[in-house]
């Protein structure tokens, strides 16, 4: 057997928050750091391995001569810095740009603060790995991957080492620990007995995870003697202290043929993906509110000198912690969603504080002309793209014979719909907006105008039926579902059989649903009470549905606008059931289907099995009709969830689910026993159905569901003098595939970071222009490929492109 080897990998996994808060996983991080520091003094052999900037942040501000002993061992090697991120979160949850900010921030730390970056990715708890993290772990410096679930029983792969390659083509060396990241505090023989018959030809060489872990602790002297003795048996591989980094490297000198996985890496604890609404809703409210934020400030910055915030680090850190496997997951005891909600709020406090700076030192800077009559508004658009999108706001002084017109004089349909204010004199104003791409456009609210006259025209709508150029929507006045969406143009029936069904289904699974794939067994059906239109106008039509299941309510306002191909539905559920689960069912009406999922940066095909599905903002179901054999396809996009299936032609947007917080089988809980259920109470959220003749690709789905995500931000001005147009525009795409989806300061410097990504698996040439400062980026995109740029704020400097950490490109 000592033809084999074992690297013996020393490691405390801890998780900060789950069966605890933060304050008791901070406290333990400092036992656990102290622990592995004293084993390294009694043990000159004895090496750890540790993850995770945020904990090292805590030791560093609350322990700083430990952080000091801590530095030294890292110097020496013996203390193996991995991941590169700032927590181990959850990899399916988290956007794109969440997943670069990890590495952004972690990596970043661990080289002010070390002198290293780590090479190893490292997620070894996490429930499931996303398609696209092989792209981002390595433009993050990192060549190799440790995870463990999926576990064997979850998912077959062709061997414990493979190579995990993205869309892109990127490549990462993974490794699939073997049975347990952790173990006992005791003699470790049982531990590695059991992992003997792992050893595969040509894989000689393994890795054994040991030391106490989940609440952290470490390695132990008992393991660290039991190693010692174990190698003196020669019935058992040789086993030696080692890194991760150490086994990668010497896998990779052997030249071995490893097998290629290309997928992602599912399915483990199903259930997490729809557990807990809100620190699901705080957590997609945040990333996007940030993302804006950063946008505007460095282009105020550039344009207005508006100082760019310092606290969007501290902000961003609050995400990602929260991003934790079991925090983001919705895992935790209740109390630890309080502090979440904190974090979040600091975070979201922060993003809306830069926001406002920013668009309103722009606003402020623009030229409007002087008109007692005039209420001015200036619109900004967060998208790199012409965006038509409906924006609403408060408002007071509307009269009849009040128009709204563009900065061009032109009048534009509006209307006002129900104000949030129950008070006389308040309006919200409801309107379409043309916007330009990342920019912003002025329109005017005229009190009075002897010269222009209200325009537009509402669609035909009733109670039951709304109906514009493209689509007929008609309700079931009994049920309150969808009873027909009728495609004029192309003469098709979008749905087969009943549309937006609320389906209640009995769910007896804990807070993850360990082994559950499927929730299929239905309990019964929410029944409207009341469907009535609530409002009509020239911008939009909305048909309230009214609907009760037991002790609880759900309200769906269905909007259809005059000239918009999108059904908007906002959506109110008062819930106050336990071990249930609710979903919205659409049966789409094509054959030869293809479903497609959005993961972070990227897309994914899935079969239409029924299995609880991971997905971001939007997922498709594309096909072929019937009648006139054409490609048409339903795109359900949402601004709050994340958990879907579909099950033939059923695609189900799955809304929530009620197990008893932080519930762990085998755990069996007192039938007369009193707990606290998940999701109990209010709730809101928005999604949106797309039917589209031809492929979601055609029918701009990113796009629709980031405008839906990430709304215009609306400023009621002043009249002024300015330097700035009335309309503007500070960043153009040349193509649709390609997407602009971050924008902010450089780290280091005044420069601008633009990260771009392809949408459509197709290889693209596209050219980013920003028209204000005379630049252009050209840049040749593999499919679904991700690329940063560095734009100097010199003009005389090149642009570079830069990996995720904003280092230029060896």
């Amino acid at each position: 057997m000592k033809d084999n080897k074992l690297y013996m990998i020393g490691n405390a996994h801890l998780d900060p928050v789950w069966l605890w808060q933060w304050q008791e996983g901070f406290q333990e991080a400092k036992a656990t750091f102290r622990s592995a520091l004293d084993r390294m003094t009694e043990s000159e052999d004895f090496i750890f391995t540790s993850s995770s900037a945020a904990m090292y942040e805590w030791i560093e501000n609350n322990e700083p001569k430990m952080f000091a002993e801590i530095k030294k061992r890292v110097q020496e090697g013996r203390w193996n810095i991995v991941g590169g991120w700032w927590i181990q979160p959850d990899c399916n949850i988290p956007n794109g740009e969440s997943f670069v900010r990890q590495g952004l921030y972690g990596q970043h730390y661990f080289k002010e603060k070390f002198g290293v970056t780590a090479k190893v990715g490292y997620n070894v708890d996490s429930f499931g790995h996303n398609g696209m993290l092989p792209q981002i772990l390595k433009k993050s410096g990192m060549d190799y991957y440790v995870m463990m679930r999926p576990m064997p029983n979850e998912k077959g792969l062709p061997s414990r080492l493979f190579m995990w390659e993205s869309d892109d083509g990127s490549q990462v060396m993974t490794f699939r620990i073997m049975y347990e990241y952790l173990s006992w505090g005791k003699d470790l023989e049982n531990h590695v007995r059991r992992c003997l018959g792992e050893f595969k030809e040509p894989l000689n060489e393994l890795m054994l995870f040991y030391g106490v872990g989940n609440h952290g602790g470490g390695p132990t002297k008992e393991n660290i003697e039991s190693i010692r003795r174990m190698n003196e048996d020669p019935s058992l591989p040789k086993l030696e202290f080692a890194t991760p980094d150490a086994y990668f490297k010497e896998m990779e000198s052997k030249n071995l043929k490893l097998p290629v996985v290309h997928d992602d890496l599912q399915h483990h604890a199903s259930g997490c993906y729809a557990a807990h609404s809100g620190i699901k809703h705080w957590n997609r409210k945040a990333e996007n509110r940030l993302m804006a934020a950063e946008k505007y400030s460095v282009l105020a910055s550039w344009i207005t000198g508006q100082p760019y915030p310092a606290e969007f680090k501290q902000a961003w850190k609050n995400v990602l912690f929260n991003q934790f496997h079991d925090i983001l997951a919705g895992t935790s005891l209740e109390s630890a969603y309080e502090d979440a909600m904190y974090l979040y709020g600091e975070a979201m406090a922060i993003a809306d504080r830069s926001l406002n700076y920013a668009v309103q030192s722009l606003s402020w800077n623009i030229n409007i002309e002087q008109d007692v009559t005039m209420k001015p508004i200036v619109v900004f658009n967060p998208h790199a793209w012409e965006s038509r999108v409906n924006v609403e706001l408060e408002v007071g002084g509307i009269k009849p014979t009040t128009v709204l017109l563009d900065d061009k004089g032109n009048p534009v349909p509006f209307q006002t719909v129900q104000s949030q204010a129950s008070a006389n004199g308040r309006f919200r104003l409801s309107f379409m907006a043309e916007l330009p791409s990342m920019g912003y456009r002025v329109y005017k609210l005229v009190a009075d105008s002897a010269s222009q006259k209200p325009v537009g025209e509402p669609i035909q709508a009733s109670d039951l039926v709304m109906e514009n150029k493209r689509f007929r929507l008609e309700f079931d006045k009994e049920t309150g579902y969808i009873k027909s969406l009728h495609d004029k143009i192309v003469d098709h029936e979008v749905f087969k059989g009943d549309g937006a069904k609320p389906i209640v289904l009995d769910d007896n699974s804990d807070t993850w649903s360990h082994d559950v794939l499927h929730f299929n067994q239905k309990a019964g059906t929410f029944k409207a009470k009341k469907v009535f239109r609530v409002e009509h106008g020239p911008v939009k039509s909305v048909i309230r549905v009214v609907s009760e299941y037991g002790s609880s309510k759900l309200v769906q306002d269905f909007t259809m606008y005059a000239d918009r191909d999108q059904i908007d539905v906002q959506v109110m559920v008062d819930w106050r059931e336990s071990f249930k689960m609710l979903k919205l069912v659409f049966p789409v009406n094509v054959i030869f289907s293809k479903q497609t999922y959005e993961i972070p940066y990227g897309t994914i095909e899935r079969e239409h099995n029924g299995e609880e599905e991971p997905g971001l903002t939007w997922i498709d179901y594309s096909g072929v009709t019937r009648k006139g054999n054409i490609m048409y396809g339903l795109s359900l996009m949402n601004d709050a969830k994340y958990s879907y299936s579909i099950h033939n032609q059923d695609m189900a947007l799955t809304v929530l689910r009620s197990p008893i917080y932080a519930h762990h089988v085998p755990y069996e809980p007192d039938p007369n026993g009193e707990y606290s259920f998940i999701d109990q109470g209010i709730q809101r959220f928005s999604y949106s159905l797309l039917p589209h003749e031809g492929t979601w690709e055609q029918a701009g789905t990113v796009k629709r569901a980031a405008e839906l995500n990430c709304k215009p931000i609306a400023v009621i001005e002043s009249f002024h003098a300015g330097e700035l147009a009335q309309s503007d525009s500070y960043v153009n795409v040349s193509r649709d595939n390609i997407v602009v989806s971050a924008i902010k300061k450089a780290e280091d410097n005044e420069d601008l970071i633009i990260r771009v990504y392809e949408t459509n698996k197709s290889a693209t040439s596209a050219e980013i222009e920003l028209p204000r400062w005379k630049r252009v980026i050209k840049a040749d995109f593999k499919p679904c490929e991700i690329k940063t740029f560095r734009v100097p704020k010199n003009p005389e400097l090149p642009i570079k492109e830069t990996n995720m950490l904003e280092w230029d490109v060896e």
